[in-house]
């Protein structure tokens, strides 16, 4: 079961996009060759796959495109940790019966470990919440 997309919000992206996004998120903004090299220049071509998917992307709304430069430069027009909060509420809709709990569970007791200081940083997070629900 999918949840419903605010009339706003653009499609949830692809792996392909998603993959885009990242580097996007990472760089702030980039050109094409920027996607290319950090994407599919190993792979041995691909500045076609990646041209095609940022036009593809900028239609969808999922990024934006200066063209006022020779090379036209994107930057993601979604928020990294809104897409992460889109995904996380599909996965535990669609996986887990709607459970953040066995989410959790699961997260937590697989492989990997999670470190000593994401422990923390969660232990953290328990300790606000819990202060915020007496």
């Amino acid at each position: 079961m999918n949840l419903p997309r605010k009339p706003h919000d653009p499609p949830k992206p692809t792996d392909s996009e998603l993959a885009i996004l990242n580097v996007l998120w990472e760089l702030g903004e980039g050109t094409v060759r920027d996607v290319y090299h950090a994407l599919y220049k190993d792979e041995g071509g691909g500045y076609t796959t990646a041209l095609k998917l940022l036009q593809i992307m900028h239609a969808k709304g999922l990024v934006e495109r200066d063209d006022t430069q020779r090379a036209h430069v994107y930057r993601p027009a979604v928020n990294k940790e809104r897409t992460q909060k889109r995904f996380l509420a599909d996965i535990v809709q669609r996986v887990f019966d709607g459970s953040p709990s066995q989410l959790v569970l699961q997260a937590l007791g697989g492989r990997p470990r999670a470190t000593r200081e994401e422990l923390d940083e969660i232990r953290a997070l328990l300790d606000k919440l819990d202060e915020a629900n007496p």
